[in-house]
């Protein structure tokens, strides 16, 4: 998820806040140009919202659970078994 213009926007006057003051058409180029750099580069980055990526946390915490609760069940099943071996399955 690429982020928003206004936050590419804060980030660019951050960046231009840190650095010396300049004349103004040079700034005003500058910023240009890093906002075309920034987008260029997050828009090739595969990006999630925090919302996303917590989402999916929460699924593959889940699906970890349930995937030991089987591992689990699957042992028991397997002792039952060998502590049987003259029954048919």
């Amino acid at each position: 998820m690429p982020l928003n213009p206004s936050q590419i926007d804060r980030l660019v006057r951050d960046v231009i806040d840190r650095l010396p003051r300049m004349e103004s058409a040079l700034a005003d180029d500058l910023q240009r140009n890093l906002r075309a750099l920034l987008e260029a580069r997050l828009a090739r980055m595969d990006l999630v919202s925090r919302e996303e990526f917590e989402v999916q946390k929460a699924v593959l915490e889940k699906t970890r659970a349930r995937l030991r609760e089987l591992e689990q069940r699957l042992a028991v099943l397997e002792n039952v078994a060998d502590s049987n071996p003259h029954q048919e399955s």
